[in-house]
């Protein structure tokens, strides 16, 4: 037998609350833990709930328990085994901190967390050289990561410094209380002025890495997103994006799927780079003169705007973060040689 199966898990002394979600009524308790913090086993969790660690409403429950709206749930997690991320001496800009959070504004070309090979110049580990003290609660190889962004996309993350912080916020993902607002460049000039797309997603069948569009029922998981054109050029549009979920690389798979996939976006785009050549002959002529006409070589997309609710004083905050200077410098050469005259 497994020393996971064999042995009681070691807990957490501060228990993490919890108020259930309309969308999970009805799910079982451990699937519903499982659910909000991936990095636990299930097997994990039923030891905890034998243990009575897990209580619902004050009392403690079977793993077979359906969870109810508004059930509210007290778990002590267990503690995982010991893998600290190293540190790592890599600066951030951080656009603000307190006792309880900080909001980073992420570069382009910064991996969120180590996975796939990709162990170093992590966002995780130059979080754990800047911050005393961050939460665990989604892993070691996590710390105070809340939620993610792409690779190759540049914007506003908010950190969590303890446990209790990062449930709460969490809690307002979940509930898709937290407002998200990217600024994008897309190829084409957009049809229509406002539009909400409404699908859904799934992983790609043959390319694992990929998601896609595609029918309702088994893995597929509703995905909306609200968009809005900026300013339009002859055959780029500048565009407000607001996701409604967050599911991977929504945006990315929304924009191909209405046929203005995100410059540069070499999974969805087609396309691993813009170009002054790109825009127009004489942009072309002009780039002669330059070291390189590239403008842009990683998707066009940046995490702009988010606003959540405080997680200890409830308190309403907001953050923008300006948009990075490859996009910048892409939108002042569109603004020379795309606009209509």
């Amino acid at each position: 037998m497994s020393d996971e199966l064999s042995s009681p898990p070691e807990l957490s002394t501060e228990p993490i609350e919890i108020t259930v979600e309309a969308r999970a009524h009805g799910w079982r308790i451990d699937h519903y833990l499982c659910r909000l913090y991936p990095n636990y086993t299930r097997v994990l969790f039923q030891k905890a709930i034998k243990q009575e660690a897990v209580l619902v409403n004050g009392l403690p429950v079977k793993a077979a328990r359906r969870m109810r709206v508004n059930d509210r749930v007290s778990v002590r997690l267990p503690e995982l085994p010991d893998n600290q991320l190293p540190p790592e001496d890599i600066p951030l800009d951080i656009i603000y901190e307190d006792d309880f959070i900080a909001v980073i504004n992420k570069p382009s070309d910064m991996i969120v967390h180590p996975g796939k090979g990709n162990y170093a110049g992590t966002l995780a580990g130059a979080l754990q050289h800047h911050f005393d003290q961050l939460s665990d609660v989604a892993g070691q190889f996590r710390p105070g990561i809340v939620h993610r962004l792409d690779r190759n996309t540049s914007g506003l993350l908010v950190v969590a410094k303890d446990n209790q912080v990062h449930a709460r916020l969490s809690a307002q993902f979940e509930k898709r209380e937290v407002q998200k607002e990217y600024r994008a460049i897309v190829w084409g000039c957009m049809e229509f002025d406002t539009d909400y797309i409404e699908t859904f997603m799934c992983v790609h069948p043959r390319h694992r890495e990929k998601m896609i569009v595609c029918d309702e029922g088994g893995n597929a998981r509703d995905a909306f997103t609200y968009y809005e054109a900026i300013q339009r050029y002859k055959a780029f549009t500048y565009v407000r994006l607001k996701p409604r979920t967050g599911r991977t690389h929504q945006l990315r798979v929304h924009m191909q799927h209405i046929g203005h996939s995100i410059v540069a976006d070499r999974v969805y785009g087609g396309r691993i780079t813009l170009k002054m050549k790109d825009l127009s002959v004489q942009a072309e002529a002009d780039a002669a003169e330059l070291e390189s006409d590239i403008l842009i070589e990683r998707q066009a997309l940046h995490a702009y705007r988010l606003e959540f609710s405080h997680p200890h004083s409830g308190k309403p905050m907001q953050f923008e973060a300006p948009l990075p200077e490859d996009m910048q410098q892409t939108l002042a050469a569109l603004d020379q040689y795309q606009k209509e005259n």
